[in-house]
């Protein structure tokens, strides 16, 4: 692997919860694998899981770790090729991004969608100039159309928890009063499809997510029939993706937030979210705080899923 972006990239799924498996037995077997090697994480969105587990899962390999937050510790940086530079970013990604590549061997960039341009949002230019012109392995820590270390992480929380082989998976929609990037839940439904689970997407009308993201996974909008016999239950908001609606909030309907009625329909489910969490507006307190409720340790594997990605990306330098 010399970069991660999305689940194609990660291999044979079962190769890789089994290393996940010999992390999560053994965090520190590796450790001089990253000797005298440097992990740059770049920052362009506040970040708490994201950085802090994949700092750890990068000093368990013994690797050097440098953290960069573009908009509070660098030059504001311009990433339009062509622009005339006369506003308030005295620095191109066409010379920042070199630069960066000479000061480490491995590049984690996170960069969420903007929302002014669908195009390129969806042609992932930022994470794409860091692949570009950095001459080193990047891997993403969420992008504008995917978030993989979440999804890996998840992947690895269900095979954890799950009761039968082939789970009934539902990723539904919750409320929100921001407008959020569609990178979890396109990123989920990927990795998803990838297996042999049931999976089950239910939202309003009008959240409907990219087709290539979706693909064969059941689209139910009634929450009631999709939330029946379900084994794990993972909430997330996102923003309209369809045009003239992209980016925007079209609902903040609390009929879809995820509380125990809705979780007394399925089969006892495990409840799942990425954090952070809105309380009470994307899942009530009564099922977050539940012991169905597993987004702790689900936050704890993305540990496990950067540790894997890393230690791949070291194998192949």
């Amino acid at each position: 692997m010399r970069n991660f972006i999305s689940v194609k990239d990660i291999g044979n799924l079962n190769d890789a919860l089994l290393k996940a498996k010999e992390v999560k037995e053994n965090p520190f077997a590796n450790q001089t694998l990253g000797k005298n090697k440097t992990a740059l994480l770049i920052f362009f969105n506040s970040s708490l899981r994201t950085r802090l587990s994949t700092q750890k899962a990068a000093m368990n390999l013994g690797m050097n770790v440098m953290v960069l937050d573009v908009n509070q510790g660098a030059w504001k940086l311009e990433s339009e090729i062509g622009v005339i530079m006369d506003g308030d970013k005295p620095e191109h990604m066409l010379e920042a991004i070199p630069v960066m590549g000479a000061y480490c061997d491995v590049i984690g960039v996170r960069s969420f969608a903007q929302f002014e341009s669908k195009s390129d949002d969806y042609n992932e230019v930022i994470l794409n100039q860091f692949i570009r012109y950095s001459g080193k392995p990047v891997f993403s820590m969420e992008a504008a159309t995917r978030h993989p270390l979440q999804s890996f992480a998840d992947l690895i929380t269900i095979e954890q928890f799950k009761k039968k082989d082939k789970p009934k998976v539902v990723l539904t929609w919750a409320p929100h009063p921001r407008a959020l990037p569609q990178a979890v839940p396109n990123s989920f439904a990927e990795w998803m499809n990838a297996t042999d689970y049931e999976f089950v997407i239910t939202h309003p009308e009008g959240y409907e997510l990219d087709n290539q993201f979706v693909r064969e996974a059941t689209v139910e909008y009634d929450k009631e029939k999709a939330y029946k016999n379900a084994d794990f239950i993972y909430a997330k908001n996102w923003s309209a993706y369809i045009d003239p609606n992209y980016g925007k909030v079209l609902s903040t309907d609390r009929d879809w937030t995820v509380d125990s009625r809705k979780m007394k329909l399925t089969n006892n489910a495990y409840f799942m979210h990425c954090l952070p969490v809105r309380r009470n507006m994307i899942v009530s307190d009564e099922v977050i705080d539940s012991k169905q409720s597993i987004v702790i340790p689900q936050a704890a594997n993305r540990v496990v899923s950067a540790q894997v990605v890393l230690s791949e990306i070291l194998r192949n330098l």
